[in-house]
């Protein structure tokens, strides 16, 4: 199981329900391009309702008569919910597909156009999210905790979707680092992310902890918003303060794998101790090849807006790719998920 978190504004005293029905979840994805229209990949922009990602690619494998490992996406998406998404299949030819045939449960063809490049994991700018809260209690604190989250952010905690249920990737990642085969590349990858993600979840919640959550010292790591440039901060000026309130950079934490902590000083120490608790997730990642990364510890919402009618809460917001709604929420308000105890 992976270990309680601390909350940057306390425990939330509201309480509500999430996804009381699919239409309550709602991603928008959103490429970074747009496909060009010529080349050998065919991008289908599809919206899915109640349908898991994985499965709709197989179904797409079969309609076009190709390997699995032909047809791509940027990323998964709840399957409990309403998303729209693009998929690549990888179909060289200049056939044109009207797919007016192509039936799959639970998805709707909004369009198709073809593309030059493979549709690759990651390959998007993020989602935006439209989320109903219902039979919400102290609606006023919600409101209240709202505007702290869309001015100072939240903690970008991985989501609890990252461990699976009850935490069991985490579980499977200690059988793999123990020696336990695992043939499938997908859940291998899933269970060496949800370790990783453990032990960076576990570095943000320790500086909260210590309220170092806006400390910035000498030897920090700064990312430079909206990108994945990082700098080590030889110092600590006015020009640093500034550009980290107005959030042109932000503090990092550490993606384990092999190679040197990046920070220097007082702040590897800090996030090697933290690591230290983890010896056999830092042994095994590196052991399967991953290097040392970085991420911001704070996540930004933008174009956030809400409104709040009777016990109803509509939230809606963007997130850069690989952050997560339920991380914006956790702050929000305690909410019960109506979906958690279905099996995926």
């Amino acid at each position: 199981m992976s270990k309680p978190l601390n909350y940057l504004y306390g425990k939330p005293l509201a309480t509500g329900q999430l996804r009381s029905q699919m239409s309550d979840f709602k991603v928008v994805e959103k490429l970074p391009f747009e496909p060009c229209g010529e080349g050998e990949h065919l991008f289908i922009h599809i919206r899915k309702t109640g349908a898991n990602t994985i499965v709709v690619a197989r179904a797409l494998a079969k309609y076009f008569k190709v390997k699995e490992m032909l047809v791509s996406y940027a990323g998964l998406k709840d399957r409990f919910a309403v998303t729209q998404q693009w998929f690549g299949v990888h179909v060289p030819g200049k056939t044109v597909y009207d797919l007016s045939d192509l039936r799959i449960d639970g998805v709707e063809i909004l369009s198709s156009k073809r593309h030059n490049k493979k549709l690759r994991i990651g390959a998007l700018l993020g989602n935006t999210f439209e989320l109903v809260l219902r039979n919400v209690t102290n609606a006023d604190e919600v409101l209240r905790r709202w505007a702290a989250v869309s001015q100072f952010g939240v903690p970008n905690y991985f989501g609890e979707q990252r461990f699976g249920i009850n935490g069991g990737n985490l579980e499977r990642a200690t059988e793999l680092f123990q020696g336990k085969k695992v043939k499938d590349k997908k859940k291998r990858g899933l269970y060496l992310s949800a370790a990783r993600s453990e032990i960076f979840n576990q570095i943000v919640n320790k500086r909260i902890e210590d309220n170092q959550f806006e400390s910035l010292q000498v030897g920090d790591v700064f990312m430079l918003n909206g990108t994945q440039s990082v700098f080590l901060a030889d110092e600590i000026d006015e020009k640093i303060k500034q550009r980290f309130q107005e959030k042109d950079i932000d503090l990092t934490a550490a993606l384990w794998g092999a190679g040197e902590l990046m920070p220097q000083g007082g702040s590897q120490a800090f996030e090697q101790t933290v690591a230290d608790d983890f010896p056999e997730f830092c042994q095994g990642l590196a052991k399967f090849g991953l290097k040392q990364e970085r991420r911001k510890i704070r996540l930004s919402l933008s174009e956030g807006k809400i409104k709040s009618e009777n016990d109803t809460i509509t939230l809606s917001f963007f997130l850069p790719s690989g952050c997560y709604a339920t991380t914006i929420l956790r702050e929000l308000i305690h909410y019960q998920d109506m979906t958690e105890r279905a099996v995926n």
